[in-house]
């Protein structure tokens, strides 16, 4: 049979529209993120939009010998597969760095190793959200929570933030009303994302003795807990409440993203479903960057690491807010973060800041819209501004433009 034989017909007028076929889920886009990650290195344009690690972070000298070392004596455990829940020195490394920067060590074998923090959320997802199960997040919260949230056919209702983090008084009302209580209530407590926000030690307290009241599983993200500018970073919400918090993390963050690794914290109960639940995702994380981080906190080398990282992002938020002060019209406001990536910035009202992206890119700049880090439209004058990825004198050239497009006079010569 002639081999031009089996190739597939090119489509033509009647073939299917495979579209229609779509499950709900992949209906639903997810373009948001698509679109934010696209915009990363785009040529000629300062970016503010991804939440980026700078690359300044990456421990690249002191990889590139772990790297060898463990392929040369360790090779038939770093380039195999691994147990489901990770490799017992893995968990035993995510035990010692919890205790180390949060004072409580967690038994390892409550830990669970994951691809990255999302898929943390998204085994959660898996063991808890039924369709119409409501779960409620910060509003604003993380796109890729409210991604995977809503993926899962969960009702989203987004709790306003202060300056003080969460609203946990509008939590509270929100539990007290009649109806069944969320399952779930995801939060950032440490420089949120988008918000740059910290959650106050009053409300930490306060947010987990109202979830255990209610029976409502605390999903904390520590992203960015420990990229703190300055100062002792506050209780986390799992050393609180164990019984009450689930805490995810990830080394893309605190790391490098290279590994794509994170980890979840939390009852015993909920880590071996999450660890069944991940044998029908991607079974495993990988084994060598498992090794890799592993071998990192077992050298010894988290402590400097992280200190010259706080140092880095810290100069860059004080240049971003300074660039801010400079050149933002009258009534714009924005946050002051003391940690993470982002700095959250309130438009005068009536400028539609969706609409304002596409501007920005003609202009060389590019930052993230605010509505689609809400449930409920709100956001429409608000914009995320990254400043890990981007050099100082970058980031200063960036908010003139943005300055310039919001209406701000030009500055004087």
């Amino acid at each position: 049979m002639n081999p031009a034989q089996h190739r597939l017909a090119a489509p033509g007028p009647g073939s299917a529209d495979w579209t229609e076929r779509f499950a709900a889920r992949a209906r639903m886009g997810g373009g948001d993120l698509t679109a934010i990650l696209s915009l990363v290195g785009a040529a000629g344009t300062i970016t503010f939009s991804g939440g980026f690690p700078a690359p300044e972070t990456f421990p690249v000298g002191v990889v590139e010998g772990l790297v060898a070392d463990l392929v040369e004596k360790d090779g038939a455990v770093a380039l195999q597969y691994t147990p489901t829940e990770g490799l017992a020195s893995s968990r035993v490394a995510v035990a010692d760095l919890v205790q180390a920067t949060q004072g409580v060590r967690p038994d390892p074998a409550q830990v669970l190793v994951t691809s990255g923090g999302i898929e943390a959320l998204q085994l959660l997802c898996g063991v808890f959200v039924d369709a119409g199960d409501a779960v409620a997040v910060e509003a604003p919260t993380y796109l890729g929570a409210l991604m995977a949230f809503r993926r899962s056919g969960a009702e989203v209702v987004g709790i306003s933030m202060t300056d003080a983090g969460l609203d946990v008084d509008e939590l509270d009302r929100h539990l007290r009303r009649d109806g069944p209580a969320p399952k779930l209530l995801y939060v950032i407590p440490d420089h949120q994302n988008p918000t740059g926000l910290t959650l106050s030690l009053e409300g930490r307290r306060a947010l987990v003795d109202l979830c255990a009241r209610h029976g409502v599983l605390v999903v904390e993200d520590v992203a960015y807990r420990e990229l703190g500018f300055d100062g002792e970073p506050l209780p986390s919400l799992w050393s609180l409440a164990p019984d009450t918090v689930v805490q995810i993390g990830t080394f893309s963050k605190i790391l490098f993203p290279g590994v794509r690794l994170g980890w979840a914290v939390g009852p015993r109960a909920v880590v071996a479903a999450m660890a069944s639940a991940k044998q029908n995702s991607d079974q495993c994380a990988g084994a060598l960057g498992q090794r890799i981080m592993s071998a990192f906190v077992a050298g010894g080398h988290f402590p400097a690491h992280l200190e010259a990282a706080r140092r880095l992002y810290a100069a860059r938020a004080a240049a971003m807010v300074a660039g801010l002060e400079r050149s933002m019209p009258p009534s714009t406001t924005w946050t002051r973060p003391q940690g993470g990536f982002f700095v959250w910035l309130t438009a005068p009202e009536g400028v539609d800041t969706v609409a304002l992206a596409a501007d920005a890119q003609r202009e060389g700049v590019a930052f993230v819209p605010g509505a689609p880090f809400y449930v409920d439209g709100r956001g429409r004058n608000q914009i995320r501004l990254a400043f890990s990825g981007v050099p100082e004198a970058r980031i200063d050239e960036g908010v003139r433009r943005l300055g310039r497009l919001l209406g701000a006079p030009k500055a004087a010569a």
